[in-house]
């Protein structure tokens, strides 16, 4: 992982240019009306941003435009895997959960994996805007922002994608399965 330096070689950074304008063009349903050129404009004059993007791939994420924000001009990218990402999964939700947990910590959680990467949890409401462009997490789940008065009482949020229909579920936050990772959201 690139994490320490936060900085694309410039390798990277051309193989993974090439990896989204590839997934870009292949989805244009995603993004229609978007044209690539002002999009690699905006993540070429967003190194850090880029770097996120690149975070989202190496774990699985497949990240992939899927709307542009007219008032900021930012582009909106979600992670676009059909299944949760897999370098990202078997987490519990965050630090106070792991701290929580007395045996068996899983490595990692699905917030400081997100902060660490520069990027957002997806929420429901966006949980449910990616699921209109395509099928995921039909075989596996995903973490999503849960409101603080949830997280409070020890719970946490997540969803899936089962005889086609979304549904958001609720779990203690310590808890962690391999199927149950996250999706996030980078505004670049």
């Amino acid at each position: 992982m690139n994490s320490n330096k936060k900085k694309l070689s410039s390798e990277q950074r051309e193989e993974l240019l090439h990896t989204l304008k590839t997934r870009f063009e292949k989805n244009m349903k995603r993004h229609k009306g978007l044209d690539w050129a002002k999009v690699q404009a905006k993540l070429d004059a967003s190194p850090d941003k880029l770097w996120s993007l690149y975070e989202m791939e190496w774990t699985g994420g497949e990240p992939d435009v899927v709307g542009h924000d007219k008032k900021t001009g930012e582009y909106l990218f979600y992670d676009c895997s059909p299944e949760t990402p897999k370098g990202r999964r078997s987490i519990c939700y965050d630090r106070a959960a792991w701290e929580a947990r007395k045996a068996h910590r899983p490595e990692n959680t699905a917030m400081d994996m997100a902060h660490d990467m520069g990027i957002e949890m997806l929420t429901e409401d966006q949980y449910r805007e990616l699921q209109q462009l395509g099928v995921f997490d039909a075989k596996t789940s995903s973490w999503i922002k849960t409101p603080a008065d949830i997280r409070e009482l020890g719970g946490a949020l997540f969803c899936d994608r089962r005889y086609n229909t979304v549904f958001v579920y609720h779990n203690g936050a310590d808890s962690y399965y391999a199927v149950r990772g996250f999706r996030g959201s980078l505004r670049v």
